[in-house]
């Protein structure tokens, strides 16, 4: 089965001193037919001003949840270090039955030291923070099928990363989607790694879809990337925007070429 190319949108939660900007953005989002918006999960900006104004993701996603109607929307990614795992599951059951069944439970191991340090959680290695969400992802499992009442409906897990003996075999057993901040020079080399996993877990590779984003710049070279990964097989392509304008033009550009090449 072919999956639909769907467009993404990380509506960047900082320099956006009145949270009414971002619920702009979010609607302008879905009137404009976008199929995803997605936030992050940090506490600080990443760039520009790293002490300016900022959004928490979770609480943001359950205010999505009841001001869209169409929209599927999720973290690019979750931190897994910054809360329990059962009760994570228990916040994305939520957001999904607030929503009507639309919720991505995106999910990392995280990387931001400074979030860790100023917010008090043991930052770790790379590895140990690995090894935390291998076993956090059995117990989101397993908590979303005790809670009642239950999911509206199975939630897609999308897991970021590329690393190729960890974090691409968690997405073998457990995503549903794959963010691996690639590109079409990176991306071959990384879909082969994690077939090779998928085949180890008995899974179809063809049951994880396949996202990236594309790049900043001119609409001519994103929309050129997009087509490159497309026959690569990446179906949902993501853009980013910061605040405070959440200037959307280069969404509209791809939910365009979207159309284009659905209808061509």
């Amino acid at each position: 089965m072919t999956l639909p190319i769907r467009i993404g949108v990380q509506l960047q939660p900082q320099h956006a001193p009145d949270y009414g900007q971002i619920r702009d953005a979010v609607r302008r989002c879905e009137d404009m037919g976008v199929d995803v918006a997605f936030n992050w999960d940090h506490f600080f900006p990443l760039y520009g001003d790293p002490d300016g104004a900022h959004f928490e993701c979770w609480t943001m996603l359950a205010a999505w949840a009841e001001q869209t109607s169409r929209i599927e929307f999720g973290a690019l990614v979750t931190c897994n270090s910054y809360r329990n795992p059962d009760l994570l599951a228990d916040m994305a059951r939520t957001v999904d039955h607030i929503s009507g069944g639309r919720l991505i439970l995106g999910i990392g191991s995280g990387w931001k030291e400074k979030d860790y340090d100023e917010y008090g959680y043991d930052f770790g290695t790379a590895g140990s923070r690995l090894d935390d969400l291998a076993a956090a992802l059995p117990r989101i499992r397993a908590r979303l099928e005790k809670l009642n009442p239950a999911p509206t409906r199975h939630i897609p897990i999308l897991i970021g990363g590329q690393g190729e003996k960890k974090t691409l075999r968690l997405v073998a057993e457990y995503a549903d989607i794959w963010h691996g901040f690639t590109d079409r020079s990176t991306y071959p080399g990384k879909a082969e790694v994690l077939d090779r996993h998928c085949a180890a877990a008995e899974r179809s590779p063809a049951a994880i879809e396949r996202s990236s984003g594309v790049p900043e710049g001119s609409v001519e070279d994103m929309l050129a990337e997009a087509d490159a990964l497309v026959d690569l097989g990446v179906t949902l392509l993501t853009t980013g925007v910061n605040g405070p304008d959440y200037d959307l033009s280069a969404a509209q550009a791809l939910v365009e070429w979207r159309d284009r090449r659905l209808n061509g």
